[in-house]
């Protein structure tokens, strides 16, 4: 397949803010491209070369790319970096210098999918002595054969920053359309990827073999499973009433959730975000071999740092020092871990997904070996609400966020947010404060003592239903002078030249950016808002719903992905329960 299709529909992608749109070109897209090369398509259209979960990037620096394009355009390094400083977009800068070029190649052939993504590949895998050099001459020789809007898309992709504004699930809204005849059946296209978590095999199967080959896919020993996540309640009343009563209460604990795949002596260890993080426990690579009764399994933990002396447990912020890229080691002495887990889904064969919690919890008891730094998360079972009132503030005091509280029939649900699993935090049962996880869409330059970084920031929840982020928020509050730097550092390579399609806002920032950063914000009410759009027309026509006096808690949930953040179906329940409060306090008021 010619990479000229792709790039062109590529940039008729770039050009629209709508997100039906995008699923139109990407069906459009898929139709051209032959089944063998539908993962490799996927992979590139995301800005990747493989699922999230094999941490393979092509990793190439600004400056090396700069160096790539102008030895294939003819013209001076210093040249090409004038044109990136003028333009603001590597890509651009690599298709204008290409346009111009001083010297034509004697032979060109033009390029192919497959030759693009087999010589990015290539350059990944290239380490060691020279490497650097290798992969120069391998970007050079992709660039001389390039036509100008290719090389903006091979020098975007290579950097980093593709950015057409498509996610899995537009992916998948594409496939379901094109190979199984209608969009209804995303569903069952979004279950097997929440089992594989490999969005290229999912629609390269599909287009193979139908939603009947969909339909095979398992659980498997070394691909990640996409967690189960829960809702929230503002009660234990709410839960138990929810649940008819059949509730095991759980720990809700301040650490970072783990899972971990054990195959033999081989443990594999992924973030809540699918990522790899093996590297960063390695002593949890061994405990899990030491204390785990199985041959093939996949476990469920919370890692959470413990002071070893007193045995209390630590704050998560803390667990932030083991993502350091060198002095792991020294991370581990310094910031030790014990691991408290909750679930199993998978041992020796058998998928446990489909089994009921309380036993999947049974058989997590006889598999794992109970230590000082392997534990079983305390669990209560009761229909009780004052029992779970109890059983919270004892976990609190043991220094816990709160509570889970998990309907014991409950089949795990990969993927899913439901009221089988719901949450209960001590900030919840507050009249008028609770948090929230929002992602980051644009922000605002600060002023006076701000001057240099962006001062504010334009916050978002996540509307899983239409696959799209609803600005609820501006934030300005609760940074300090370093919060503010690092988080200016870290959304510069974010910003975008026009609103992502798949952000909705009415609010137009100083800078949009790509939604890829989470935090942590407590306010001290939601109101209806005509100025915001989360959870847009569901309370009052035309009206949104907004925090008000939002906070930056101080942390920025590093473990989440954008699609993680509070939900604005999330938000609409958190609104009612707090309405129902007011009204029964006014209610009580003589």
């Amino acid at each position: 397949m010619l990479y000229s299709e792709v790039v062109d529909i590529y940039s008729r992608m770039e050009a629209t803010t709508k997100r039906l749109e995008l699923v139109s070109l990407l069906a459009e897209l898929f139709r051209k491209t032959p089944p063998n090369l539908l993962d490799k398509l996927a992979y590139l259209s995301l800005g990747r070369l493989y699922p999230d979960y094999v941490g393979v990037e092509v990793g190439v620096a600004d400056k090396l790319a700069v160096r790539a394009i102008a030895a294939a355009a003819g013209r001076p390094v210093q040249e090409v970096e004038a044109l990136y400083k003028t333009l603001g977009d590597l890509g651009l800068a690599a298709e204008r210098a290409i346009a111009g070029k001083i010297q034509t190649t004697f032979w060109s052939e033009s390029l192919t999918l497959e030759r693009v993504y087999d010589t990015l590949e290539r350059m990944a895998r290239t380490t060691g002595h020279r490497s650097v050099e290798t992969k120069l001459k391998m970007l050079e020789s992709l660039l001389n054969h390039a036509t100008p809007l290719e090389a903006r898309y091979i020098v975007r992709t290579v950097t980093g920053r593709l950015r057409l504004g498509v996610a899995d699930y537009t992916l998948l809204d594409a496939a379901a359309e094109v190979f199984t005849g209608s969009k209804e059946n995303r569903a069952r296209l979004e279950r097997a990827y929440n089992i594989c978590s490999d969005i290229g095999l999912v629609i390269r199967t599909v287009a193979e073999g139908g939603l009947e080959a969909i339909d095979t896919f398992r659980v498997t020993v070394g691909r990640p499973v996409r967690p189960m996540l829960a809702e929230r309640v503002s009660s234990a009343e709410e839960a138990v009433q929810g649940m008819e009563g059949r509730c095991a209460v759980e720990y809700k604990l301040d650490g970072e959730r783990l899972q971990i795949h054990k195959d033999g002596n081989s443990v594999k260890i992924f973030s809540r975000r699918l990522e790899e993080i093996t590297h960063h426990y390695p002593d949890v690579v061994q405990l899990t071999r030491d204390y785990v009764r199985a041959g093939k399994a996949i476990l469920e933990a919370e890692a959470v740092a413990i002071d070893e002396d007193t045995r209390e447990l630590r704050p998560f912020q803390e667990l932030m020092h083991r993502r350091r890229k060198y002095g792991v080691e020294e991370a581990m002495k310094e910031f030790p871990v014990a691991l408290f887990f909750f679930d199993i889904l998978f041992l020796d064969g058998e998928d446990l997904t489909s089994r009921p919690f309380l036993h999947r919890r049974a058989v997590l008891e006889a598999t794992v070996i109970r230590t000082a730094k392997t534990e079983i998360v305390p669990m209560l079972r009761t229909d009780s609400p004052r029992e779970i009132e109890t059983f919270m503030e004892k976990a609190v005091t043991e220094g816990s966020e709160g509570v889970m509280i998990k309907d014991i029939d409950s089949v795990y649900r990969a993927g899913a947010r439901g009221f089988e699993w719901v949450k209960l935090k001590r900030e919840y049962k507050a009249e008028v404060a609770d948090t929230f996880d929002l992602t980051i869409v644009g922000a605002f330059h600060g002023r006076g003592r701000r001057a240099g970084t962006f001062g504010a920031y334009l916050c978002a929840t996540y509307n899983k239903e239409r696959d799209v982020f609803e600005v609820t928020t501006k934030v300005g509050t609760g940074f300090t002078d370093e919060d503010l730097r690092m988080f200016t550092e870290k959304l510069k390579p974010l910003v975008l030249p026009a609103r992502h399609p798949r952000v909705e806002s009415r609010l137009e920032p100083d800078v949009w950016v790509e939604p890829r950063l989470v935090i942590e914000v407590i306010a001290s009410e939601i109101t209806v808002s005509p100025t915001h759009v989360a959870a847009l027309d569901a309370v009052k026509p035309g009206c949104g719903l907004a925090l008000r006096f939002p906070k930056y808690t101080g942390r920025l949930r590093e473990d989440k992905g954008p699609e993680d953040a509070t939900t604005s179906r999330e938000l609409i329940d958190m609104y009612r329960r707090q309405l129902r409060r007011i009204q029964a306090v006014e209610g009580e008021a003589p």
